[in-house]
């Protein structure tokens, strides 16, 4: 068993510590905000094509599986508040080829993800209200959202939580009008037990439906690369991110239920926009409305991943995983700039090329791969004492998790399989040259308690 190495000690004045600005509010809408994103806008369709009317089902499914892993992220991020996350924790379980991996796995999903938005914000939602190049509307994007996240997490966890106020104002307004559908006798109740289709049976359909569903859950672990900047992690984080996941479900639930009520199941499987489907079933509530809501759902969710992208590589580079230039922080704002550079400048890459859909539909995968090693990690680490008080999850729930992560793998197709192998074979090359450096490099000696280490 690998033998997790000694916690070093950062104090809040070292040169590159982050500053702890994040209150349990602000961290439960930067949660709820990156749980809420663009993804559900097409989800309900989605899921609808799998599984039938029903849409309800596998979206509830899916939520109590994805606080399985929750639990475990919760346990991990109480005991061990920094940045890095994933990356970190695998680091301490299993040694730095596992943490390399765990880390690869989620910054190619999140600059992916945030290429693909920037990508996404100047197709045809922007294009209902003025026609631009892409690229140009790309370039541009993205360097607003660099700018506000180097400006401070602070800030851009406000400006999330305005965007998620906007984004569960249209959600709720998809809800009303479903009920109103309803009401004045033009929907159908009946299609809400409707679970399974011709080709599948209704276990079947439950499961490739949570496949699809489990997605727009995982925004969830984004938040665990801000804990070293929350303050008092152990009963803020808990609580923000529990309260953010149960109320993201209950939302994800109503809005699948009234779209399915609302539109018939073939409708919403065949539209790329079903929740404006229910709106123009609805009348009376201008399209326009649901393009700029979108709108402002794509940007946030770009802004929330580019925050843990950034956050994440700077915890790798500190862990001597990636490049120590990617430590470097803004004096005064203390935010990870090199990181965040870095990160953009790949996304803006990856959306100026276009050559995101092959990678894209592997981020299920990789998220897995990287679930399984956070679940496993908790039941490792409990060999390690520690004294800070953090939160414990049932020795039960960490294993269901890990089993959890490998039913839905074995619920993805084999030519995802095929490209998400390609890249975890990338990550394992590259996981195992880092780990031959950190162990070459001499073990760092701990910080001092000026907050400063031995001068270079």
């Amino acid at each position: 068993m690998h033998t997790p190495p000694a916690e070093p000690r950062t104090s809040p004045d070292a040169p590159t510590a982050l500053k702890k600005v994040l209150t349990t509010p602000l961290l439960y809408f930067f949660i709820l905000g990156d749980v809420l994103g663009a993804g559900v806008y097409v989800l309900v369709g989605q899921v609808a094509a799998d599984a039938g009317g029903a849409v309800w089902v596998p979206l509830l499914v899916a939520l109590c599986l994805a606080l399985l892993t929750a639990a475990s992220y919760a346990e991990l991020v109480t005991k061990y508040p920094r940045a890095g996350g994933a990356s970190h924790y695998a680091t301490l379980a299993y040694g730095p080829f596992a943490g390399f991996l765990a880390g690869f796995c989620m910054l190619a999903a999140g600059v992916v993800s945030v290429g693909a938005l920037a990508r996404g914000f100047g197709g045809d939602y922007l294009s209902e209200f003025v026609t631009l190049p892409v690229v140009l509307v790309t370039v541009v994007f993205l360097a607003a959202l660099a700018l506000l996240n180097a400006r401070g997490i602070s800030e851009s966890t406000r400006a999330n939580t305005v965007a998620t106020v906007i984004e569960v104002s249209g959600l709720l307004l998809v809800i009303g009008l479903g009920a109103w559908i309803v009401l004045r006798g033009d929907g159908d109740v009946g299609r809400l037990t409707d679970l399974g289709t011709a080709e599948k049976g209704a276990a079947s359909a439950v499961l490739s439906g949570a496949v699809l569903a489990y997605y727009s859950f995982v925004g969830f672990e984004t938040s665990v690369n801000v804990a070293e900047e929350t303050r008092d992690p152990r009963r803020t984080y808990p609580r923000a991110l529990f309260g953010a996941l149960i109320t993201a479900g209950a939302v994800y639930v109503l809005v699948g239920a009234a779209a399915a009520a609302a539109v018939p199941t073939q409708k919403l499987a065949e539209s790329s926009g079903p929740l404006l489907e229910v709106v123009r079933a609805a009348g009376g509530v201008p399209t326009e409305l649901f393009s700029a809501i979108a709108l402002v759902a794509v940007a946030n969710g770009a802004l929330l991943t580019g925050i843990m992208s950034s956050r994440l590589a700077y915890g790798m580079a500190r862990d001597g995983l990636l490049p120590g230039f990617l430590t470097k922080v803004l004096p005064g704002r203390r935010t990870p700039w090199a990181a965040i550079a870095a990160t953009t400048a790949l996304s803006l890459l990856l959306a100026l090329t276009g050559d995101v859909a092959t990678l894209a539909s592997t981020l299920v995968l990789l998220l897995l791969v990287v679930f399984f090693l956070v679940n496993t990690a908790v039941l490792v680490l409990r060999r390690e004492e520690t004294t800070r008080d953090h939160f414990k999850a049932p020795t039960v729930v960490p294993v269901l998790g890990a089993a959890s992560c490998v039913l839905l793998a074995t619920r993805i197709e084999g030519d995802v399989w095929l490209r998400g192998l390609v890249v975890l074979a990338v990550g394992a090359v590259l996981g195992a040259v880092a780990a031959a450096r950190v162990r070459r490099a001499p073990r760092t000696e701990p910080v001092t308690s000026s907050g400063r280490g031995p001068s270079s």
